[in-house]
């Protein structure tokens, strides 16, 4: 009875990872068709808020499981590409050197995927912690915003003190993309499940079969992308740099003006806690802007020093993270004071115009669906 008491407990305990190593397999097999349903789910997330009542909650549960999710997902994608080297797909420069750091330092993956995490639910803890008062859910939100900058600045350290890329971690690579080496034929059952999707999905005649060896030639683009198929092919110099050399470390006035924006939100969430009854004031709103574009010159002051070329001399991937950053300014159109004096004002006329029209009506109720985030939730525009 012992013995079959425990043959029954064993086989149970052995389902979960069966059921996990056959849902990974799925995934792999099927990386493309997963990609698109988080994106239509993603997609039933914007139009949710305001449809219902606590749609807000409704709507970020959905949008924060899926983005967890979808981590997992590309954690089994990674792992699937990492089987096979001479199968990769070419890799951004920003995949490269994320790569690198994950691969090198289990610390900096653990904190990158922890400042992921918080990344992906910061909405929804403050939807939950609004609940229970304004002063809790203020006191949630400078935790975060702590929590947050210490990874962040941990991440700093562990990468020799370079800047920090959003995100942290690398980006989703898709199996069935890969171009099949041609030294090498699938023989194993695992490199039939890499490449699984692209065998089903080419067509007998676009392949040729070597008859010798059995190994099979790669498709050619058709006579209209010929020129951006060997655009695509071009090797840069940033191609050949080895991963930590995408980035130059940063010291003296650039390492202060990275920590500057490292700690940005944690001031203006304490900022933002201690005016928090006068939603008009400027002064936090006029402090948040000062030192995030503060340091942003900062930086680039630092570049044209030291790097030999100035800005011009700086990598793809440096330029690519400054643009984001960049970009990044214009949502304090969408915070604090301005929004309130401002952008809240303009946002209501255009709504106002739109309606009873068709199509544009739509729209605008989306839109006014929003403006209940934008103007109840900080963390619904913040972008660190």
């Amino acid at each position: 009875m012992l013995e079959q008491a425990y043959g029954h407990t064993s086989h149970a305990l052995s389902l979960p990872p069966k059921w996990l190593n056959q849902y990974g397999d799925f995934i792999i097999k099927n990386s493309s068709a997963v990609s698109q349903i988080e994106s239509a789910l993603r997609s039933l997330t914007y139009i949710i808020p305001g449809r219902f009542r606590d749609a807000e909650i409704a709507s970020e549960t959905v949008h924060s499981s899926v983005q967890l999710l979808s981590l997992y997902h590309d954690s089994l994608l990674a792992r699937a590409i990492a089987r096979f080297p001479g199968a990769k797909p070419h890799a951004s420069p920003h995949t490269r050197y994320t790569r690198f750091w994950t691969q090198k330092s289990p610390t900096y993956r653990r904190l990158a995927l922890i400042l992921q995490m918080i990344q992906h639910t910061q909405l929804l803890w403050e939807m939950v912690a609004k609940r229970r008062g304004d002063q809790t859910r203020w006191r949630v939100v400078v935790m975060l915003e702590m929590v947050k900058a210490l990874c962040r600045l941990l991440l700093l350290r562990l990468t020799n003190s370079r800047p920090l890329l959003s995100p942290p971690l690398p980006e989703r690579e898709d199996p069935s993309s890969s171009e099949e080496p041609a030294s090498a034929p699938p023989t194993s059952e695992e490199e039939d499940l890499v490449f699984g999707e692209k065998s089903n999905s080419s067509s007998d005649d676009a392949r040729w079969t070597m008859p010798r060896t059995g190994l099979s030639l790669p498709t050619l683009p058709q006579s209209s992308d010929i020129s951006s198929y060997l655009l695509s092919k071009v090797m840069t110099a940033d191609d050949v740099k080895p991963p930590k050399a995408l980035l130059h470390r940063v010291t003296g006035k650039g390492e202060l003006a990275e920590m500057l924006y490292i700690i940005r939100p944690v001031l203006y969430a304490l900022a933002m806690q201690h005016w928090r009854g006068d939603r008009r004031s400027w002064r936090p709103w006029l402090m948040g802007v000062s030192v995030e574009y503060g340091a942003r010159q900062l930086a680039k002051k630092d570049f044209q020093e030291r790097v030999t070329g100035g800005l011009r001399g700086l990598t793809g991937l440096e330029r690519e993270e400054l643009k984001k950053r960049g970009w990044a300014l214009g949502w304090w159109t969408m915070r604090g004071a301005f929004y309130e004096n401002i952008t809240k004002a303009w946002i209501h006329a255009v709504t106002t115009k739109l309606k009873n029209k068709p199509l544009l009506d739509l729209l605008g109720g989306v839109v006014e669906d929003y403006e209940f985030l934008w103007d109840e939730y900080y963390f619904s525009t913040a972008t660190l």
